[in-house]
């Protein structure tokens, strides 16, 4: 094809793949602070990314990218391992020392927008919607996983949830904003990456001051005294390469198989 984005085909071109290879990938992420030194679209863009290289390896097309997506309150005990007293009211990556606030839906809103998008792609007659997700709340997750189950039961067309990065690659923490993603998007979008923005290096950064949070942290195993681990100012954008490629190659074997099953 010409190219695998939908919104930039004409309607002969969008049919005639469709025709080839019924496949359209939904790629989905919110906009959120991900520290001063990251671009608030670093979970869309990365979806976006792995979508676009999963159509032109496996076929299809790729939606636009829908930058919505939930987040929720920390529990007292999240909020003590990443540094906070544990009685403060805080959702997501909304740290009161942000510049800004994350465009976050409500949990219930942003259920009803996917599943509208997904009932439209099913009249249009796709045979595999794969979902692409960026983001790893764990109720935005939920959500995807029981619309995807929930269509896949209930219609003529199988819906795949998948995020973008996998912990099992061995080369990423799953922490927000820290040295993976920074090397993710140093990889995709250099230009959006500024570490100038942090401290100089050698100056411990703590989770509060950036909302610059290890896996350690979410997972109750914190540095004593608060501060990052995995540091953003380290980043690697070969390490971003091999990460995004790594996605690529496991959701393109989990994709054949499907479309073998569906006989595509």
């Amino acid at each position: 094809m010409r190219t695998v984005n939908l919104e930039q085909l004409r309607p002969g071109e969008i049919m005639t793949e469709k025709k080839r290879c019924p496949i359209v990938y939904f790629p989905i992420g919110p906009l959120e602070w991900h520290g001063p030194h990251l671009p608030y679209g670093m979970d869309p863009l990365n979806a976006q990314a792995v979508a676009e290289r999963l159509a032109k390896k496996n076929g299809g097309v790729v939606l636009p990218t829908f930058y919505w997506g939930t987040e929720r309150e920390r529990s007292p005990q999240m909020l003590k391992d990443i540094g906070f007293n544990g009685d403060e009211w805080i959702i997501g990556m909304d740290f009161p020392a942000n510049e800004m606030k994350s465009y976050y839906s409500n949990e219930d809103a942003f259920g009803i927008a996917v599943r509208e998008y997904l009932r439209l792609l099913i009249i249009q007659g796709y045979k595999l919607i794969v979902i692409v997700n960026g983001h790893g709340a764990s109720n935005h997750i939920h959500t995807l996983e029981r619309l995807a189950a929930e269509f896949t039961a209930e219609t003529s067309s199988t819906v795949y949830y998948t995020i973008t990065t996998f912990l099992q690659s061995g080369m990423q923490d799953f922490g927000h904003a820290t040295a993976t993603e920074t090397s993710i998007m140093g990889y995709l979008h250099p230009e959006c990456v500024d570490i100038s923005t942090l401290p100089p290096k050698g100056q411990a950064l703590r989770n509060l001051d950036f909302a610059v949070v290890d896996h350690e942290s979410f997972t109750g195993n914190p540095n004593s005294d608060y501060t990052v681990i995995h540091d953003p100012r380290e980043y690697d954008p070969e390490t971003g390469k091999k990460i995004v490629e790594y996605s690529v190659e496991l959701i393109s074997k989990k994709i054949q198989e499907l479309s073998a099953g569906l006989n595509i």
